[in-house]
C-alpha cells in the first residue's frame, strides 16, 4: 500500500500533490523483472499517473502512454479514481549505463517519442463518451519533464513535477519511490511561483528524503519552500489489475465459437496473459466446451 496526499495552497491559486509509491513500485518490479533502468523509468510513470488522476474528478479510468523511440518501446500506466495504478514497459529488459551523476539514465531507454493522456469517463453509470485524448512530444525522456510539459501544454497549467525511484541490491530492490506535483493556477502571484521554483531547484532529491524518513507531507513541505497549504484529503494506494479469471472467460467468449473451438480441438485449452500485471490465466479444456456450450444455447 501506499499514500497519495492533496490540497491546497495561497487560497486555492496552487494545488498540491505527493505521493509515497514504495510498494507500488516495488510490486511492479516483482510482476515485471523489469532491469535497473526501466524499473526507474516505469516507476516514475506509475507515480506520474497517480498523482495526475488525484487532479480529476471526473474520470473512471486515466491512462498515461509513453510511445518510446528507444529500448523500451513504451510504458503505459493505467490508475482509477480510488487509488489503484497498474501498468508496464514493453521491453522490460531495456537498460543503460548509469550517468556520471549515478543517476539512472532513464532518457537513454526512452528516447524521443509522444506522451499522451487518455482520460475516460461515464463507464460507471453505463455512459459511453468519447475519452478525452491529450498529447505531446517528449521532450526529456526522464519523465518527470514530460509530465510538466503535457500540464503546460495540454492543459494550460504550468506546474512543477518531482518523481524518484532508489533501487537497492536485494529484494524487494525498490528501497523508497515517490512524487510531488504542484500546480500553479489562475490567480497564482508571481512571487509565490519564484519561491516555489527555487524551493524545488535547491531541494535534495525526494529518494534522499524519503531514505531518511521523510513523509509525503514532509516532502510538500520542502519543495513548497516554507509556503503553507491546506490539506483536502489523502488516500491509500495500491499497484492493483481489474484481470481476473472470470474476465479471462469472458474475453474468450467473445471470440465467437470458431475461434474457441480451434483452441479446444488445437491446444486442449488455452492460456491469457495480462501485460499489465504479467499474470497467466489458464482455461481448461472443459471451460471451453462450456463456453462453447453456452453459444450454442
Amino acid at each position: 500500500m501506499g499514500r497519495l496526499i492533496h490540497g491546497l495552497a495561497e487560497e486555492g491559486s496552487i494545488r498540491v500533490m505527493a505521493a509515497d509509491t514504495t510498494d507500488i513500485v516495488a510490486e511492479a518490479v516483482r510482476r515485471h523483472e523489469t532491469s535497473p533502468t526501466a524499473s526507474a523509468a516505469l516507476g516514475r510513470v506509475l507515480t506520474g499517473t497517480l498523482l495526475l488522476g488525484a487532479t480529476f474528478k471526473d474520470f473512471d479510468r486515466l491512462t498515461v502512454k509513453i510511445e518510446a523511440e528507444g529500448e523500451i518501446g513504451g510504458i503505459v500506466a493505467e490508475a482509477d479514481p480510488n487509488g489503484n495504478v497498474r501498468g508496464y514497459a514493453r521491453n522490460p529488459a531495456a537498460d543503460a549505463p548509469s550517468k556520471e551523476s549515478g543517476k539512472f539514465d532513464v532518457s537513454g531507454v526512452v528516447g524521443g517519442g509522444m506522451f499522451y493522456v487518455i482520460r475516460e469517463s461515464g463507464f460507471d453509470i453505463g455512459l459511453h463518451r468519447d475519452p478525452y485524448v491529450g498529447s505531446v512530444p517528449i521532450v526529456s525522456g526522464e519523465i518527470a519533464e514530460d509530465f510538466a510539459y503535457y500540464l503546460a501544454r495540454s492543459e494550460q497549467i504550468p506546474s512543477a513535477v518531482l518523481l524518484g525511484v532508489l533501487l537497492q541490491n536485494a529484494p524487494p530492490y525498490v528501497s523508497a519511490a515517490g512524487g510531488v506535483m504542484i500546480q500553479m493556477l489562475p490567480g497564482a502571484e508571481e512571487q509565490v511561483i519564484s519561491v516555489i521554483e527555487a524551493a524545488v531547484s535547491n531541494s535534495p532529491h525526494l529518494t534522499t528524503s524519503m531514505s531518511g524518513g521523510a513523509t509525503v507531507e514532509d516532502l510538500l513541505r520542502i519543495s513548497m519552500g516554507g509556503i503553507g497549504f491546506e490539506l483536502l484529503g489523502e488516500k491509500e494506494t495500491a499497484f492493483r489489475c481489474n484481470c481476473s479469471h472470470e474476465r479471462a472467460l469472458r474475453l474468450i467468449e467473445a471470440l465467437g465459437e470458431e475461434e474457441v473451438r480451434s483452441m479446444l480441438e488445437e491446444d486442449g485449452g488455452a492460456k491469457l496473459d495480462c501485460g499489465f500485471c504479467n499474470e497467466t490465466y489458464e482455461i481448461s479444456a472443459g471451460e471451453l466446451e462450456s463456453i462453447l456450450a453456452s453459444l450454442a444455447a
